[in-house]
C-alpha cells in the first residue's frame, strides 16, 4: 500500500496536478453511466466464468450467487491494499465446506488476470517502444515466479490447482477465456471513455495500445484499487507516444475513480445480510 502511495506521488509530482483536477471536474453522467455499464458486464463475466470452472470442478454453484459475491469481492478490491483480498474474502467463503469451492475461485480469477496479460502481451508487441519500457517489470516478474516455482512448498501448494485446471474440458476452458476476453474488452472501452473525459483526442487505435499498458500494470498487487502503477504506466506510456504524461495521468486517474464507480453496486451486496449459497457438489 505504502509502495503504490509513494509511485502514485512520485507520478503527480513529475506530470503536475492540474490536468488531472481538470479531468476529475470533467466527469459527466453519461461517463458514470458507462462505468456502471462496464461493471455489470465484468461481473457478469466473471460470475459466469466462474460457475463454469466450479461445474468443471464437480461443484454447483448458482449464477446470482457467483455474480452477486463477484460484485462484493470487486467492491472490496477496489477499497483494499494489494487488489485481491476481495478475492481471498470469496474463495475462502466458498471453501469452507470443500476445498474444490477455494480453488474454484482461484482458477477463475487466474483466468481472468492471465488473459488480460496474453492479450495485452500480443498488443504490445506491435509497439516495441511501449513493450520496452515493461521489459524491466516483465523481467523481475518472470524471475520472481521462476524461483517461486523452484520452491518445494509453493509447488506442493500449487499441485491441487493443476490437477484441478487439468480436469477442465477443452470446451470450459474456451468458453472462460472467451468471457475473459469480453470482460477486458469492457475495461477498455471505459479506459478509452476515461481518456475522452479527460480530454484526450487522439484516434481510438492510436489509444488503445497506451491503454493496454496502464491495464497491464493494474494486475501488479500494489496500491489501492489499482492508483500508483496505473498511473505511472499510462505517464510513461502517453509521454513515449508523444501525446504528453499529464494527458497519460489525467486519464489513469480518470479510470480509477470510474472504476471506483462501476464496483459500487457491490456495496449493496456487501451490507446485505450474509447468508447466501455455497457451492455444492452436483
Amino acid at each position: 500500500m505504502l509502495l503504490g502511495a509513494v509511485v502514485l506521488v512520485a507520478v503527480l509530482v513529475w506530470a503536475g496536478t492540474d490536468a488531472v483536477l481538470t479531468g476529475l471536474a470533467a466527469i459527466d453522467a453519461p461517463a458514470v453511466l458507462a462505468a456502471l455499464a462496464v461493471g455489470l458486464l465484468g461481473a457478469l463475466c466473471a460470475g459466469a466464468r466462474w460457475c463454469l470452472v466450479a461445474r468443471g470442478l464437480g461443484l454447483r454453484l448458482p449464477f446470482g450467487t457467483a455474480v452477486a459475491d463477484t460484485y462484493r469481492a470487486v467492491a472490496l478490491n477496489s477499497v483494499l491494499p494489494a487488489g485481491v483480498l476481495g478475492d481471498v474474502h470469496r474463495a475462502v467463503a466458498h471453501g469452507r465446506t470443500d476445498a474444490r469451492g477455494l480453488r474454484a475461485v482461484v482458477l477463475e480469477r487466474t483466468a481472468g488476470q492471465a488473459v488480460v496479460v496474453v492479450a495485452g502481451l500480443l498488443v504490445l508487441l506491435g509497439h516495441p517502444a511501449l513493450l520496452g519500457g515493461l521489459l524491466p517489470g516483465l523481467g523481475v516478474g518472470a524471475v520472481l515466479l521462476l524461483v517461486a516455482s523452484r520452491i518445494p512448498r509453493v509447488r506442493s501448494l500449487l499441485a491441487p490447482f493443476l490437477a484441478d485446471a487439468r480436469r477442465l474440458t477443452r470446451r470450459t476452458a474456451l468458453a472462460v477465456v472467451a468471457l475473459s476476453l469480453a470482460a477486458t474488452a469492457g475495461y477498455l472501452v471505459l479506459f478509452v471513455v476515461a481518456a475522452r473525459t479527460a480530454g484526450v483526442t487522439a484516434p481510438v487505435g492510436e489509444l488503445l495500445p497506451l491503454l493496454v499498458v496502464a491495464l497491464l500494470a493494474m494486475v501488479l498487487p500494489l496500491g489501492v484499487g489499482g492508483f500508483g502503477p496505473r498511473e505511472a504506466a499510462g505517464s510513461v506510456a502517453f509521454a513515449a507516444a508523444g501525446l504528453g504524461a499529464a494527458q497519460g495521468l489525467t486519464t489513469a486517474v480518470v479510470y480509477g475513480v470510474l472504476a471506483t464507480i462501476a464496483c459500487l453496486p457491490g456495496l449493496a451486496v456487501l451490507l446485505r445480510p450474509a447468508a447466501r449459497a455455497e457451492p455444492v457438489p452436483c
